[in-house]
């Protein structure tokens, strides 16, 4: 679909102001099922798939995308489109200079918030907008987001959060505070991020539809490429598991990390029960142990399995639950999402709630674009935000960064810095066409 305001404003004086005119919409849809790339307890066949949204202003362009698992990316395109007209027509440089004002425009509307509020298809539907208007304020500033986010003075990067429902445990005081405990010493943490890169964990090799030879295939290859960390899916059957388990700590060795995720297919008392059996092989996390609601569930399980941490926030639908996650104590490592949660804005609330409480951050990046996406968050939560860089570490799936523009870069079990300007999840246009859903050619055939 496109939409068209018909023409841009001009601001006062001879220089045109960058107005977003207008913004083209797709479905697109991989066909990873076919091989069970992707698979889990709860997910055993998803087609990884992007609601994708392309806004264009005065000859800048910003991309955005949810990701989603196959049917239903059509609702969420639909919600997308449904919210374009609360952006088409505004001016880049009144966005810049009201961040949260602008998000919260999105989230505010009182009619489609009934629809959440700030959660499911018309969230997933704002942060593709928004991350697409972030993408477009970077690449105008020639920067990657992070180091556009990470050169903006603490007080701008607090001006772009919507405190409302976190204050009580984020006040914005407190939020500069974290931000300017760290000013001194970001130039030398980026120098050190552009040089070294960040730490990452790959989950490729552990896909729940793999056999045992295929896991140990692939973590060996892993090991070999220079990764010291990988995931595993858990959760369809526990004697299953504890071989697999097995399988992957006997390649891995005694020192290297093994983390489990469990994908919420359990109940509290059956997660912890679970959890033990296989506390044999020393898995560094359970993520996704239960219902990614059940926040006291979540405290539960912490306290009957440590010292194995819990993680879990992919499916976290906005900052308030992260806060009441932190809040409880429930959870030792805060997995955000780039589009489950609304946008860029949200996400750097969550960073300082999460800098806050003293928890890691490592985001979710499994699907489609999200590897891309959350480079950025973590190489400015490193720069900026984070007390140290112990325990934080970028999820790594190996799958479809071919269809990129700027796809991730990928040395020894470490992301390297993006360098592109925007926000790198500009698809090609080749791929584009090709898995479009459902004319496309890969869906024709």
């Amino acid at each position: 679909m496109n939409l068209n305001e018909g023409g841009a404003r001009l601001r006062t004086g001879l220089t045109p102001e960058p107005v977003i005119v207008s913004a083209t919409t797709a479905d697109i849809r991989f066909p990873t099922s076919r091989f069970l790339d992707g698979s889990d307890a709860m997910n055993p066949d998803p087609d990884y798939s992007a609601a994708y949204v392309t806004l264009s202003a005065d000859g800048l362009e910003g991309h955005g995308l949810a990701f989603t698992l196959g049917r239903g990316t059509d609702l969420v395109v639909a919600a997308i489109e449904a919210l374009l007209p609360q952006v088409i027509g505004r001016s880049l440089d009144g966005i810049e200079n009201d961040l949260a004002g602008f998000w919260r425009s999105l989230v505010g509307d009182s009619q489609y918030r009934w629809l959440g509020p700030e959660k499911g298809i018309i969230h997933l539907a704002t942060a593709a907008i928004v991350n697409a208007v972030w993408d477009m304020l970077a690449r105008r500033a020639g920067k990657p987001l992070w180091r556009y986010l990470a050169d903006m003075p603490p007080e701008q990067v607090v001006s772009a959060i919507d405190f409302r429902h976190i204050a009580d445990a984020l006040p914005p005081e407190l939020a500069l505070d974290l931000l300017n405990r760290n000013l001194a010493d970001k130039p030398a943490r980026i120098a050190r991020l552009e040089a070294e890169g960040h730490a990452a964990y790959t989950t490729s090799a552990g896909w729940l539809g793999y056999d045992d030879d295929k896991i140990r295939d692939l973590a060996g290859k892993a090991i070999a490429d220079g990764w010291s960390a990988i995931k595993m899916k858990v959760g369809g059957n526990l004697a299953d598991d504890i071989r697999r388990c097995a399988v992957l700590r006997e390649v891995l060795g005694p020192d290297r990390l093994l983390m489990i995720d469990a994908n919420q297919v359990w109940d509290v008392d059956q997660a912890i029960d679970w959890v033990k059996a296989l506390a044999d092989y020393n898995p560094y996390w359970i993520e996704e142990p239960i219902s990614p609601d059940d926040i006291l569930g979540h405290g539960r399980i912490r306290q009957a399995v440590a010292p194995i941490r819990v993680a879990t926030g992919e499916h976290c639908h906005n900052r308030v639950m992260f806060k009441q996650f932190l809040q409880a104590d429930a959870i030792d490592v805060v997995q955000v999402d780039a589009c489950r949660l609304g946008g860029v804005n949200e996400v750097l609330s969550v960073l300082l709630l999460a800098a806050a409480f003293d928890k890691p951050v490592c985001p979710h990046a499994g699907g489609v674009g999200l590897c891309e996406y959350v480079q950025h968050i973590s190489f400015f939560d490193a720069a900026a935000v984070a007390s140290s860089a112990e325990g934080r570490m970028i999820e790594h799936a190996g799958h479809l960064h071919e269809h990129f523009i700027d796809p991730i870069r990928i040395r020894a079990g470490r992301y390297l810095a993006p360098e592109l300007p925007g926000y790198s999840v500009e698809m090609k246009p080749a791929s584009r066409a090709e898995y479009a859903f459902p004319n496309g050619s890969t869906w024709q055939s």
